[in-house]
């Protein structure tokens, strides 16, 4: 600005110099912050492990791979309706085993080449037939033909209702290039490679990848949809919230996604706003096998004095509400929803009964809401004379409590599922070969309504089934459903758009949707 200021005071010295300031001034303050809207910066906390579709389960950072790579169907922002993408419409056959997809036309690849049905087919054989992690979501694909360039059919071994819930997960399969796989095949599937490059149909392009430091993605200008708002997205790998916090207040990014301190956000500094949206994002306790919660009368007084409907303001403000089964309020909305016990009195004359009651509570995570969840349910059992003690766990030990010699009493874990089905739920948390139950409870008499449900098209009849196998997990102590928390992000005002949709991950932005604006 100095050299503009000196040049602005030999402008003034001359007849018309008042006027031509004005013009200059002016074209300057218009063109600054035109440039800075065409850029937006977001912070991550962790790093992206990898970027290929296919084998990462990658949490923060879904956004950014699914706006280079998509898939043949979405989830809608803001709501669990099923949406095309690259495919235009769909068609499901009377016994459920055949999904026939009429594609997008006019659509390309980063790399300039057409997409088409074979690309389709090349894309879900990869993900499908060699061993990557996110392979399960093809599991019960036994055939794929591309009887044209623009259609695709899919046949599978059993009906699946939940299918096309799998396929428009974040994690779901995506359409990589053809050409960018064969070219980097290298003998592994071309994973080395798509690692740190990506080359999809999206409306960004990977134009940088600097592990542990940022990533850069590009506006794909002949992307086949509508153009995204913003030129460049720049993301920073920013691990500490109150650095984030430090930047955004100084304007030096665009928002903090996740994790904003929710005390901090009735009170926020001028020139920041919020966004919040209904999210799966439920708060569980897990229960160990042999615990002193088995005793019925113990458990009812624990469920007394931890009772969510206590805290869950200290906790959240508004931005949580109860959770009303065991799984996402905005996954089923349960007819008769769980309630807890009430009768304080009760349940401190049940644990005089009883003897000492200790209770040990493991936290999945660090982050600042595990611990202030943990706080307030200490606090409150011991109004009934339990002591409860809490501890963050190492990373990954969640994952390993089955055999673990001396696991925590009860596990504090957001139990969000894969996609808005329930069955994605049942099925990975609750049921018997669940990839995340976490202790290993088995109760075949819920496991079998649950495999009754995901048979039915009926979402009402349907709903009923899960609603009742979920009270049985929650009935017989393997569950205790807390509190479902909304996504919340705290960005810079005027960010509009912010395309947050429930299953996905807290804080993923879409960056085709978000932009600028009064």
């Amino acid at each position: 600005m100095q050299i503009y200021a000196y040049r602005a005071e030999r402008f003034y010295k001359h007849s018309f110099g008042l006027q031509m300031l004005g013009l200059v001034l002016g074209l300057l303050v218009w063109i600054a912050p035109v440039y800075a809207q065409e850029v937006l910066r977001i912070p991550y906390v962790a790093d992206i492990g990898t970027f290929d579709p296919d084998n990462g389960f990658e949490v923060g950072g879904v956004s950014a791979i699914n706006n280079v790579y998509e898939g043949l169907v979405e989830y809608e922002p803001g709501s669990t309706r099923i949406v095309g993408l690259l495919a235009r419409n769909w068609e499901v056959s009377d016994d459920g085993l055949t999904y026939t997809f009429q594609l997008a036309e006019g659509v390309k690849f980063h790399d300039g080449m057409p997409f088409n049905a074979a690309a389709v087919i090349k894309s879900f054989e990869r993900r499908r037939d060699r061993g990557l992690i996110l392979s399960y979501f093809l599991a019960n694909v036994k055939d794929m033909r591309a009887p044209d360039d623009s259609t695709v059919v899919l046949t599978l071994t059993h009906p699946q209702p939940s299918f096309l819930d799998a396929l428009a997960s974040p994690w779901g399969p995506k359409i990589i290039s053809p050409q960018a796989l064969a070219e980097h095949e290298n003998g592994d599937f071309a994973t080395t490679w798509l690692n740190e490059h990506a080359i999809g149909t999206g409306p960004f392009k990977l134009a940088e990848f600097k592990r542990g430091q940022r990533y850069v993605l590009e506006r794909n200008d002949d992307y086949w949809g509508n153009k995204p708002f913003f030129r460049q997205i720049q993301i920073s790998v920013v691990p500490d919230i109150s650095q984030q916090i430090l930047q955004l207040q100084a304007g030096a990014i665009d928002a903090v996604p996740i994790d904003y301190p929710f005390a901090q956000l009735t009170s926020l500094p001028r020139g920041l706003e919020i966004t919040a949206a209904p999210s799966m994002i439920p708060y569980y306790l897990f229960v160990k096998p042999n615990s002193q919660l088995e005793d019925a009368e113990v458990r009812k007084a624990v469920l007394i004095a931890i009772n969510p409907a206590l805290w869950v303001k200290d906790a959240f403000g508004e931005f949580a509400s109860l959770s009303r089964s065991v799984y996402p309020n905005v996954m089923l909305d349960p007819v008769n929803p769980i309630r807890f016990p009430t009768d304080f009195e009760a349940a401190t004359g049940a644990i005089a009964r009883h003897g000492a009651v200790n209770l040990t509570i493991g936290l999945y995570s660090a982050a600042p809401s595990y611990g202030r969840i943990a706080d307030l349910m200490i606090a409150q059992l011991a109004l009934i004379g339990v002591k409860a003690t809490a501890y963050v766990l190492p990373a990954g030990a969640a994952y390993a409590l089955k055999g673990d010699p001396n696991p925590p009493d009860l596990l504090l874990t957001i139990a969000g599922p894969d996609a808005a089905h329930p069955e994605n739920q049942a099925k990975t948390f609750f049921s018997k070969n669940g990839s995340l139950n976490f202790f290993g409870r088995v109760m075949p008499e819920a496991d079998a309504i649950v495999d009754q449900a995901g048979q039915m098209t009926d979402v009402k009849k349907r709903d009923a089934l899960y609603e009742r196998a979920g009270q049985m997990y929650f009935d017989a102590g393997i569950v205790i459903p807390l509190v479902d928390v909304n996504d919340v992000v705290v960005h810079a005002k005027g960010l509009k758009d912010l395309g947050l949709r429930p299953v996905n991950p807290p804080g993923n932005i879409d960056f085709a949707t978000v932009r600028w604006g009064p």
